[in-house]
This record gives structure tokens, sequence and C-alpha cells, in this order.
């Protein structure tokens, strides 16, 4: 199993309106980033959210992922998600985005997807129905493999268009595209991600155990995909969760216990119903429900609500997902009640104490499943036109 992080961009209460603090807020996450590219973590996942406040203002993760991979060797970084909407990002500016992202990272990127985190969000870019979207992503994510591998790239759809022969550029970066991936918001999205050969990114709001069925299915699915939808097979599932994970476990308990605790989620209640939310869940302003005492967070970590105490504790902790099936557990940092030092701390901790123990392959999987890359589409749809050119500055040669 191997572990990443998750950043929102997550500036709660006042500081959500004060640019010093906004400013401080990024700059930690690429901060925290770069210092788990040092501490074995694999992943470093950016969200993309426009117009949430408190939530998240991160909304150009394009911007800071060239900034994070300038700075480390080896942490892969995703997009968490790239929003495929036509009405959002044309698909041919999506296709040049994660072509650039491919090699200004030097293959470290990964290219998640999906539809939007809900109405407000999408109504920015004057999008009214949320279901209309649905349609967008399954058009727009089958053609951009397509226009990554074609010279003259045409199409005419039904939410967009290309209409005359183009060479979109540039193409990814040597073997194969970046992993995909679609955030799974929905149970029947992680069928569809296990049809289309593509790694699912869940959210775990519910006891890891009720995951179980949408894991096997998605396994199912996957291990039944004669013809996926890029160059290769990404059979991953991604788990989001919070963590914990201290020296002082009575620390780590305390933060658990605290006030506050669960606001991030209340925000989630509110701006995402693109996808179901729990029973009973408090929607923001409301406040956010406290765990009462330590017999309750016992049964909240044993349901795999969160992972909480020291390296020890986390380890047994972690096998629950094992057992479920995840093949990457990531993390929302900062979490709610934990500081800044503590980040650093659960950073550094996790990674030399905990992925060790779970993680011994120092090779990603989707570096081994994007080496299986194969081309689907020929390299022309039109006979290429006969040109010669007479002579080339001698920079232009291939060396």
């Amino acid at each position: 199993m191997e572990f990443g992080l998750f950043f929102n961009g997550y500036t709660p209460g006042p500081a959500a309106h004060d640019s010093e603090a906004e400013h401080l807020t990024l700059m930690r996450e690429i901060e925290y980033a770069t210092l788990a590219d040092r501490y074995n973590w694999k992943y470093a996942w950016f969200g993309e959210h426009h117009a949430l406040t408190e939530y998240s203002h991160m909304s150009a993760p394009e911007v800071v992922m060239p900034y994070v991979a300038r700075a480390t060797e080896r942490i892969h970084l995703g997009s968490a998600i790239m929003n495929l909407s036509p009405r959002v990002n044309h698909p041919v500016r999506n296709a040049e985005r994660v072509a650039m992202l491919d090699h200004i990272t030097n293959n470290r990127y990964e290219w998640g997807t999906g539809r939007g985190a809900g109405s407000h969000e999408i109504a920015s870019f004057n999008i009214l129905d949320k279901n209309s979207t649905k349609a967008e992503w399954e058009e727009a994510i089958r053609e951009i493999p397509r226009m990554w591998e074609q010279k003259d790239y045409q199409y005419e759809g039904e939410h967009f268009t290309v209409p005359t022969p183009h060479n979109i550029l540039p193409k990814p970066y040597g073997i194969g595209h970046p992993p995909i991936w679609v955030a799974c918001g929905n149970p029947p999205t992680f069928a569809r991600a296990g049809e289309l050969g593509i790694g699912a990114i869940a959210f775990n709001f519910e006891p890891i155990f009720a995951m179980k069925n949408r894991v096997d299915t998605y396994k199912e699915a996957i291990a039944n995909c004669t013809e996926p939808l890029g160059q290769f097979k990404n059979d991953n599932i991604m788990m989001t969760n919070a963590v914990i994970c201290l020296e002082d476990r009575d620390e780590a308990r305390r933060i658990a216990l605290g006030e506050g605790r669960g606001y991030q989620y209340t925000m989630v209640a509110l701006y995402h119903d693109t996808m179901p939310v729990k029973e009973g869940a408090a929607v923001w302003p409301k406040h956010p429900p406290r765990i009462p005492n330590e017999e309750v967070l016992d049964q909240v970590i044993e349901a795999g609500l969160m992972l909480c105490g020291n390296p020890d504790e986390v380890c047994e902790q972690v096998e629950r997902y094992q057992t479920v099936g995840c093949d990457q557990l990531v993390f929302g940092m900062p979490a709610d009640g934990v500081a800044h030092e503590q980040v650093i701390e659960i950073i550094e901790l996790f990674g030399t104490k905990v992925i060790p123990e779970f993680d011994t392959d120092p090779v990603h999987s989707t570096t081994r499943y994007r080496q299986q890359a194969k081309p689907r589409y020929p390299m022309f749809n039109n006979p290429p036109p006969d040109i010669q050119v007479d002579a080339l500055p001698e920079h232009a040669l291939i060396r």
C-alpha cells in the first residue's frame, strides 16, 4: 500500500478573509508537500476548487505543482480534481496542461479528473445544472488521450468541437501518458472507473468496512477491462482520511477530542451536493458534532473513520485499509485542530515509522503501470502532407 497527502488551501474562520493568513496557508501547504518528499510519501494531491470560502483556496494547482516539482525529487503530484467540463476548461486546454505538467514534473504528474464538487462551485462558470457535467466528463475523458497521440486531431461532438485538424502540443513526455484517475463521490462511479481502466479517488466519509463493496466492485470491473481508456490500466483505489500520528499519544487523542474537529466536513456537506452526505451531518454554519469522550473516540478509530495515536497504534489501524483492498491511503493536511509544528511531526513520524511497514517498493505503482503503455490510435487520421523544408537552423536537428 502507498501513501500520500491531500492539500486544499483549507483556510477556516476569519483567516479566510485575511490576505496574509491566506498566503501563509498556501505557502505552508507547499512546504508540507516538499517535506513529504524526504520522508517516504509517494503522492501529494492538490485539490482544485473555485469560490468555496474557507473550505478551499486552492484554485490553480497547475501553478503550484511545478513549484513543488522543482523542489522535490521523487514524490508524484496529482490534480484532485481537474474539472473536464468544456464550460470550465476546454478539453484541448486540459490536454495541453496535462502534457506540460508531465514534462515539467519529469513524469511525476497524476491526472485526477472529475465533474466538479457541487452546484455552488460550477455556478461560478455559469453552469446551473449540476447533472449536465456528467455527460461532459464522459465525452472529454475519451477524447483527451486521442489528442495526445494524434498529430491531426479533429472532432465534432455534443459538448465541444475541434473542427479542423490540429496537432495538440506538447505531447506527454516519453512512454505513455500521466496515469488517469476519476473522483468517485457516488457508488456507481467506482464500477465506471473500473470499466474504463482508470484509478478511483475515494472519500472515506463512512466506516472503512462499509467501503469494501465499492472496492470489490471496482476491482472486478477493472479486472474485466480489456480496452482501457488510455494506453494502460491504472489499477488503483486511493482513499482519503484523517490522521493524527504523534509520539505523544495523549496529545494526539486530545486533538481528536478537541473543539472544532469536524468543522471542515460541515463545508463538505454544504458545498459537495454531487455526492451523498452522511445522515445527520452538520451543515455549515451548524456546530460540528464533537467526539464526546475516550470511549467514543475508540469506536471512531475502530470504524476506520480516522487514524489516531502513536506510530505503533497507527500501524495497526492502517492494516484495516489494507484488508479492505485500498491501494493508496491519503490524508488531508492540515487537519482540524492540528498546529503547524504538529503537521510537520506527523509527516516526518508517519513517513519514517509507518510507511516503511507497508510500502517497501521504491517505485510508484503508477510508474510500473505506465511502463506497460501501448498506443491506441493511429498517428494520423488522414494521409500526412508531403512537405519538404529546404533549410532548418542548426539547433533544430535532433541530437
